[in-house]
């Protein structure tokens, strides 16, 4: 029977915080508890947000709740000709087409919409660029900076019903929904999407534990998975954990960090009880200690 793999890939672009915590200890204990392989992913691509010292205390923490990984950390910044090669595959079968727009300008378009479709992050991208004439595209390529966005009508066309595996059983996807998202984005050369999708495959992960806020995102990435014939993993999208004040755990809600609670004296033991049993330390808030 093949190994079950699975993974942690946070971004460094913070101190981890409790959510952060239990994903990684569910994903560890999923593969521990199949004798599998856990991996740890690094996922530094954002320019404007992603910093090295980040990266030393992702290493702490999980170091101090006791996990353990097997094999080289791999890290996404070392990977951009796989992401590359990904994108030209999607290029030569004409299922891209490069975006010049800003923000500002697709939100002035949206907001002059009298009725803009909505998915599941807000407004849809309204297709500015995607029906422009080959010249037009061929002489702004040569001067303007560009996302690449994937024409999902097209490949939802192309791959037919696709389907994937949560907890609670089989799942169509429905791609539509989010319009033609970004594959490659102006300041990036690849984007989250695209290159979640190609580093599960390489590194074959067969169970992907992650929380219920990128359940949606595997609509998305089941498409980039039939468009690029790559495997298709199971899926365990667990709950968010949420404060005192009924916030979800993040960063922007003053979730408390990992190290501030090893600075209080926390028991790394106790606190990954605590949170593979879904409950939060005793004694702490979204607001910290």
């Amino acid at each position: 029977m093949k190994d079950v793999v699975t993974r942690f890939a946070p971004s460094p672009t913070g101190r981890l915080h409790l959510g952060h915590a239990y994903s990684a200890l569910l994903a560890h204990r999923f593969a521990r508890d199949r004798n599998g392989i856990f991996l740890l992913r690094i996922e530094d691509i954002d320019p404007g947000r992603a910093r090295p010292e980040y990266v030393d205390f992702i290493l702490e923490d999980l170091e101090w709740l006791g996990l353990s990984f097997d094999d080289a950390i791999v890290y996404q910044s070392e990977r951009l000709p796989l992401y590359s090669a990904a994108l030209g595959r999607l290029k030569e079968r004409a299922l891209v087409y490069p975006c010049f727009c800003t923000r500002s300008e697709i939100a002035a378009e949206v907001a002059a919409s009298a009725a803009a479709p909505q998915g599941p992050d807000g407004p849809i991208y309204p297709g500015t660029c995607k029906h422009m004439s080959d010249d037009e595209r061929v002489l702004r390529l040569q001067t303007e900076a560009h996302a690449w966005r994937l024409d999902t009508a097209k490949g939802v066309a192309l791959a037919g019903p696709i389907h994937w595996q949560n907890d609670e059983g089989e799942v169509r996807a429905e791609p539509g929904q989010f319009g033609d998202v970004i594959v490659a984005r102006k300041d990036a050369p690849v984007s989250y999407h695209l290159a979640v999708t190609i580093d599960d495959a390489a590194q074959g992960v067969t169970d992907i534990v992650r929380g219920m806020d990128l359940y949606a995102s595997t609509h998305v990435h089941r498409l980039l998975q039939a468009l690029l014939d790559l495997p298709i993993p199971h899926y365990h999208h667990h709950p968010l954990l949420s404060g005192a004040d009924g916030q979800r755990l993040a960063k922007r809600h003053g979730a408390p960090s990992l190290a501030s609670l090893r600075d209080a004296g926390a028991d790394p033991g106790e606190l990954a009880t605590d949170l593979l049993g879904g409950r939060l330390p005793a004694g702490y808030s979204a607001t910290g200690p």
